[in-house]
């Protein structure tokens, strides 16, 4: 079925459906869906929680989405939280707000400032992300990545004490692309072609190909030259 031929779904208010395949889905308010979803273009703006899995092609979050299943996108506009169960697979997410995996995050490009926690692999083409709060991920492996700390969020305030009121930082086991450039980072490796460690960082051993430049006021247990 052609997306043109599919139904659209809007929810108002306080409401219950079971899953599908929608050209248009547009929640406003409370919703809880039962079963998986998938639409052309998905837009929310309130609380949603899905028993399933979510697929858009468009996808733009205003509010609260708890997620059971997986997540797969085209292109996703965060601004405030999805809490999934699963993994995130998509083209490019621009977020201001708070991301939640317990599997891998898969991204052809991730930008924007926040919070994230990745229970698995975070890998990306390209990464550059403003730190609002204490972020985390079990590895991370990108072609580009650049990292910096940008205050706490006013959202983040708003949420009434979701975010734990822990130090400003990102914290991974390994850390491995072509280009890195991080700032308030903690790893036990980084490993790399040209990789920049920046101030508030606290890295095990540094791995790098081209070069390295280490902020003064960074801990670097071991530095290590290694072949092209």
């Amino acid at each position: 079925m052609e997306k043109n031929e599919l139904p659209d779904l809007v929810m108002d208010g306080v409401n219950t459906a079971a899953g599908g395949r929608y050209n248009k889905v547009n929640i406003n308010g409370v919703s809880k869906i039962n079963g998986a979803l998938s639409a052309h273009t998905y837009s929310c703006d309130g609380v949603m929680k899905l028993n399933g899995d979510l697929a858009a092609e468009e996808m733009e979050m205003d509010g609260t989405l708890n997620l059971k299943g997986n997540l797969q996108v085209g292109e996703m506009k965060l601004n405030g939280v999805v809490n999934g169960e699963g993994s995130l697979r998509g083209e490019r997410c621009v977020m201001d707000g708070m991301l939640k995996l317990k599997g891998n995050c898969e991204l052809e490009e991730l930008t924007g400032e926040g919070v994230f926690t990745v229970g698995g692999l975070l890998s990306a083409g390209r990464m550059e992300f403003g730190l609002q709060g204490q972020s985390e991920a079990g590895e991370i492996g990108v072609e580009s990545l650049v990292i910096r700390k940008k205050g706490n969020a006013a959202w983040g305030r708003l949420l009434g004490g979701m975010i734990p009121k822990l130090k400003i930082g990102l914290r991974a086991k390994l850390i491995e692309g072509d280009t890195l450039d991080l700032e308030y980072t903690s790893a036990d490796v980084v490993r790399g072609g040209t990789v920049i460690i920046g101030q508030g960082c606290s890295i095990g051993r540094v791995e790098y190909r081209a070069g390295l430049t280490v902020h003064p006021g960074a801990q670097v247990g071991k530095e290590e030259k290694t072949g092209e």
